[in-house]
């Protein structure tokens, strides 16, 4: 065979191997390509659907335990639901301007509903709206008794949020890198349990959480007793486990600090009621997907991929759209 046989012989095969890969990256339209394409087949729709894809929405409820305390000083004592309930032998009203400490307790129910905006994966910014429900319990001194009128409560809070993203799937990533980094590259055990643990999926975050809001009493122990239009805030240490890509469940503890009055008969002299609420809270949280379902006829395909470059999924946001072995059921 001379020379331009074996020249066109190549040339023939380096086409039909060119035509033949085309051909596998192109099945019903379907890109094999391990790349990410554009969410939609318009600008304006890729941007958007970028967008939207930060967005969370979620639900939580939980538990809370008040603890309430009051510093009392009046020049009318006499003029607030006060009761001597211990040594009653000694009989003895509290003198104007002396100062008392009252405490009491309580419990909470709250349920928020709230939405999220994910910054980079380092800071989520957020807020929403909750309703607590609850009973708060008799205010009590040394030999004295603060009564209020019943022990039912209902709050509504209207509230922000700032967390700090502490540690998640990326930042193990990059833990992984620092930890492993004393291996030199020709340590292939090494390298290859580290790609390994790499590649294992990883599904907590660990968020400290930041509140800032407002109050407004629906139902109080007391009519005399209300807001005293002064902003509470919180921290809180937030888990999440996600279950897929665009659903997770969270669990959050932390503390609120919150600020009441009680007004006496005279409308110029109040006492301030100070509470601290410790809680822990279940919730449920969504993301927009900014992926569209795949509806391309005759596609099967369950996990991410590209139909003419739009990226598609192909499973509910309640998987895990590109499920490993032992992640199917």
């Amino acid at each position: 065979m001379n020379l331009k046989s074996i020249i066109f012989t190549s040339t023939v095969i380096l086409l039909a191997t060119i035509e033949l890969q085309a051909q596998q990256d192109d099945i019903f339209g379907i890109d094999t390509k391990a790349k990410r394409g554009r969410m939609s087949e318009s600008n304006v729709g890729n941007i958007f659907r970028q967008g939207i894809s930060n967005f969370s929405f979620e639900f939580s409820t939980g538990g809370s335990y008040l603890q309430n305390e009051m510093v009392f000083s009046s020049i009318a004592p006499n003029e607030y639901p006060i009761s001597q309930f211990q040594n009653l032998d000694n009989t003895r009203e509290i003198p104007a301007n002396e100062i008392q400490n009252f405490k009491g307790d309580g419990l909470g129910v709250p349920v928020n509903l709230g939405a999220k905006l994910n910054l980079f994966d380092i800071f989520v910014i957020g807020g929403g709206y909750g309703r607590e429900f609850g009973n708060m319990n008799n205010l009590e001194g040394a030999d004295f008794r603060f009564d209020f009128d019943k022990s039912a409560y209902t709050i509504d809070k209207f509230y922000g949020t700032l967390g700090l993203v502490l540690y998640d799937a990326k930042k193990r990533v990059s833990f992984l890198k620092w930890r492993y980094r004393k291996y030199a590259s020709q340590n292939v055990y090494m390298q290859s349990e580290k790609n390994q643990r790499m590649r294992q999926n990883y599904p907590w975050r660990f968020i400290l959480e930041g509140e800032y809001g407002s109050l407004i009493v629906r139902n109080s122990p007391d009519e005399r007793m209300a807001t005293n239009n002064e902003p509470y805030y919180g921290v809180a240490f937030r888990l999440e486990r996600q279950f897929s890509e665009y659903a997770r469940f969270f669990v959050k503890t932390g503390a609120e600090f919150r600020n009441f009055t009680f007004m006496g008969s005279n409308i110029e002299e109040f006492q301030n009621i100070k509470q601290t609420v410790y809680g822990a809270q279940l919730g449920l949280s969504i993301s927009l997907p900014g992926t569209k379902r795949c509806k391309v006829e005759g596609c099967g395909v369950v996990m991410k991929h590209l139909h003419n470059g739009v990226e598609y999924r192909g499973s509910s946001i309640f998987n895990l759209q590109n499920r490993k072995v032992g992640q199917w059921y």
